[in-house]
């Protein structure tokens, strides 16, 4: 059977104890010898008689859990072989004791500077040479359980960090389907505009004047929110919502009542889950001001200039170019530059001038998107058929 629980690094006392291996290197073998009657009896004993054997054996697996370490040795000497160990990832968390005649403090200082956890002279004691490896050992076990748990606990992170952002994905995406079932747009309407204000948001952040709020996080979140622009169309009744002809000022209004319903449907659920939430605050913003006009002659707020969130603003841009360029049930899309011509036109009045010249230079990514996720015959005659069974029941 799949186990799929994740395997909590356990404390070193609990875990089954195994001999642990010590690696010898000096260059006298009656040295060695010593060493390794000394050690062989309780712990795995291997060694090495010069520096650069002794570095093949400290990166094999499994790697040594310590190293006692001459320093007067023939071509590589302890000093190069202990900085070596430690400028390798591999070996640095080894704990090295040197074991040597040399007896100053200057040697000795040099040698703990160069990463060492110890230093004992020669003529050894074995009483002290034991107690010393068997401290350092059981240091080493606290140490790799602490650095084990680390590692566990930001895979941990990691892995829940994924699963939440999948879930404001799915609930968006859902939300975002809901509001597309009532509404005359495919699910592609959905995705274009997606693609549109990421695309402009990544031209307009090379400006100063968008580039601090623009950026990477921003960009993200304002991809993740754009879907639910029109969430609030879920509450605008049908015969207003599916009438196929051209509304009456009555209706009209009422239909712009979608903008408030859709801010404070999301506000809502943020107040239902008893904080607010980052990625919900874009939606708002995009739900509630992507009607608003640059000359504040919009709604719901009538909100002009710098007024209108920056969010709403992309947005703003985006969904009128989707509306322009694409075919929907009652009616044949607009051509490309038909589009442009609208959106140019609109300069100053309906869109923030600068997002309109973003645009203007980026338009061709505009016309690619919209080739990329175009309505197929299929998708609009499943639409026609959906919305007339909700206009028959």
């Amino acid at each position: 059977m799949n186990d799929n629980r994740s395997e909590t690094p356990m404390d070193p006392e609990k875990l089954p104890q195994e001999p642990a291996t010590i690696l010898v290197v000096d260059d006298t073998p009656a040295n060695l010898s010593l060493m390794t009657g000394l050690l062989r009896d309780i712990y795995k004993v291997k060694a090495a008689i010069d520096g650069e054997k002794a570095l093949r054996i400290a990166q094999a697996q499994p790697a040594p859990d310590l190293i006692l370490l001459d320093i007067m040795m023939p071509g590589m000497d302890g000093y190069e072989v202990c900085r070596q160990l430690k400028a390798d990832p591999a070996t640095r968390d080894i704990p090295v004791i040197f074991l040597t005649a040399k007896s100053g403090v200057e040697d000795e200082k040099m040698g703990l500077d160069l990463g060492a956890v110890d230093y004992i002279t020669k003529p050894i004691s074995p009483p002290i040479v034991m107690a010393r490896v068997r401290n350092h050992l059981i240091l080493k076990a606290s140490a790799d359980f602490l650095r084990n748990k680390a590692d566990f606990l930001e895979r941990e992170v990691v892995k829940r960090t994924a699963e939440v952002t999948a879930i404001q994905d799915v609930t968006i995406h859902a939300m975002a389907s809901l509001a597309e079932t009532r509404d005359s747009d495919t699910g592609n309407h959905i995705r274009r505009t997606q693609y549109y204000v990421k695309a402009l948001a990544l031209k307009l952040r090379e400006q100063p004047r968008f580039a601090a709020q623009l950026d990477e996080r921003y960009v993200s979140m304002l991809f993740k929110s754009a879907p639910l622009h029109d969430i609030g169309k879920v509450g605008i009744p049908d015969r207003i919502l599916l009438k196929p002809g051209k509304l009456t000022a009555e209706e009209f209004e009422l239909m712009k009542t979608h903008t408030t319903l859709g801010r404070d449907a999301i506000h809502a659920a943020e107040r239902q889950l008893g904080m607010p939430v980052d990625f919900l605050r874009l939606a708002k913003e995009i739900a509630y001001s992507h009607q608003e006009k640059w000359d504040g002659s919009g709604y719901p707020e009538g909100l002009q200039g710098e007024a209108i969130p920056l969010s709403a603003r992309m947005m703003a841009l985006a969904d009128v170019y989707d509306a322009l360029i694409s075919r929907r049930v009652y009616k044949q899309g607009m051509s490309h530059e038909q589009a442009m011509a609208i959106i140019r036109e609109g300069r100053g009045k309906h869109f923030d001038p600068d997002m309109v010249d973003a645009f203007l230079v980026i338009h061709e990514e505009f016309r690619a998107i919209a080739q990329r996720y175009v309505d197929t015959d299929s998708d609009l005659e499943a639409k026609r058929q959906y919305l007339e069974r909700l206009q028959s029941a």
